[in-house]
Parts: C-alpha cells; sequence; structure tokens
C-alpha cells in the first residue's frame, strides 16, 4: 500500500488496537503499519472476533489505540479536533438508529451538521450536497419515507448518502452489508466502487464478503491469526494468504476463479 507518489490519506505507525479495563490491557491486534492512498476502495478482511471493527473504530477515533500512531493526511489523529475530523472522516456503524419521525431526506441532512451554523440553517450549498448524495444513491424515491419503513439494503444505502452529505474524501464502513440478502450485497459493492472512481473518495470497509472483496476491493488489509497482510487482491492471492482462512474441511480457495469455493465430500 505504499506509494510515495501518491497522496496518502491515512496512515498508521505500530498500531496496537484493543481494549482498556481496569485490570489490564486487552490487545486485538499490534505492530499495525499501513499507508491508504487517496481514491482507494480499501476490504479489511477477517475472522469474526480478530479486530476489523475495532481497527475502523480506533483510526475513526471512536476509541483510543493502546499504542502507535495514526495520521490523516500526515496529521496525528490526537491532535485533530472533533470539528475538524468531522470535515475529513465521515463513518457508517452497524448500530441500530434510535426510534424517531425523521425521514430519509432529514436523515441524510445531518450530514451536513459539521458545516452548518448554530442554527442548523442549511445554505444552499448544503442543498447542493445533500440532493447530489441522494442522486448518487439512487435513493430519490425515498426522500419523503420515514426510515424505519425502509428495508435493510434501503436504510444501508441512506447512510451511505448521509456520509456522502458530510462531504469528506475519506469514508469508514464497518460491515455495511452484514444484514443484506446477496442481491442488496453486490449492489452496495458496486455503489462503493462506482463512487471511488467517480468522486476520488477513499472508502474502507470491513467485510466477510471475500469473494466480493477480491471482486470490487483496489487494495486489502487481511486479518490473520499473526499479522495483518496488506497488497491488492492479486497480490494476496499470489501470496496464498487466503488458504488458511476458513478451515479448508468446509470451503477451499481456488486460484483460478480467485474466490472461495464449497469443499464437495
Amino acid at each position: 500500500m505504499n506509494d510515495k507518489t501518491k497522496h496518502i490519506v491515512l496512515k498508521t505507525e505500530n498500531l496496537s488496537i484493543g481494549y482498556q479495563s481496569k485490570k489490564k490491557q486487552i490487545v486485538v491486534a499490534k505492530s499495525i503499519d499501513v499507508s491508504i492512498q487517496k481514491g482507494k476502495f480499501v476490504a479489511v478482511l477477517g475472522k469474526n472476533g480478530i479486530g476489523k471493527s475495532t481497527l475502523l473504530r480506533t483510526v475513526s477515533k471512536v476509541q483510543q489505540p493502546l499504542n502507535g500512531q495514526v495520521f490523516i493526511n500526515q496529521k496525528n489523529i490526537a491532535v485533530i479536533s472533533n470539528s475538524e475530523l468531522s470535515r475529513t472522516l465521515s463513518l457508517v456503524l452497524t448500530e441500530r438508529l434510535p426510534e424517531s419521525q425523521i425521514t430519509v431526506l432529514e436523515l441524510v441532512a445531518l450530514g451536513r451538521q459539521p458545516y452548518t451554523n448554530w442554527i442548523d440553517k442549511l445554505s444552499s450549498k448544503d442543498i447542493e450536497k445533500i440532493n447530489w448524495a441522494i442522486i448518487q444513491t439512487e435513493i430519490e424515491h425515498l426522500k419523503d419515507k420515514f426510515f424505519y419503513e425502509l428495508s435493510d439494503g434501503q436504510l444501508q444505502r441512506v447512510l451511505i448518502a448521509r456520509a456522502l452529505a458530510q462531504d469528506t474524501e475519506l469514508i469508514i464502513l464497518d460491515e455495511p452489508t452484514a444484514h443484506l440478502d446477496l442481491h442488496h450485497t453486490i449492489k452496495i459493492f458496486s455503489l462503493l466502487k462506482k463512487l471511488v472512481d467517480e468522486t476520488e473518495k477513499t472508502i474502507i470497509l470491513s467485510s466477510h464478503q471475500v469473494n466480493l472483496s477480491i471482486q470490487f476491493a483496489d487494495e486489502m488489509m487481511l486479518f490473520t491469526n499473526d499479522k495483518i497482510l496488506t497488497g491488492t487482491p492479486s497480490d494476496l492471492i499470489q501470496q496464498n494468504a487466503f488458504e488458511n482462512l476458513f478451515p479448508k474441511d468446509i470451503v477451499n480457495f481456488n486460484k483460478e476463479l480467485q474466490q472461495f469455493v464449497i469443499k464437495r465430500k
């Protein structure tokens, strides 16, 4: 992931992630050194509980690192104010939204909060960004619906639209397809790839969708039991990085097909 000729949006140095309890530190992963370029679609992959969500929450300043440093645009996030960060990074988490009577349009408009004045009055630029985000995510027909009326797939597109309306150069999504069927999962991956290609934003998502990530992602971060591997999908395939990701009695990785296939008994 290193290329000195490209602008590095996100970088970590000797990063350790995990949790601090009263008695001890629980280290999930350590010695993480990655650099992510502007305009890349990056998939973070690995088994359940291995640290994907913890990494994304740490680099987005939702939780503190146990050790090491995180830089956004060469600036340490420890000294970046929340106000400045909200203009640089937008985050889409998997938590359910609280009950309310908010419409899709109002939910997308919340993405403009880092820019609105103290009475939350939308400027013409705010409205332009909101409408652009709605068009990009193809949810024009949903904007007057209440968000609780939406399917999981529709809601995920709305949350992506809110992140787009926030107009940050870096968008981080934690398991955006976790509750979606295959059809809507493919549509979300296609949408995110299109946004990267058309807007040059950098999008990082965690996912269990290895096959789709190989097809759509520009770069990958693959959590294994003892280290994190980075590179293009082709790089990791050539390194046999996916061979031990899942138990071989269930699935095998086929290098020719570039995907996991069910093992036939």
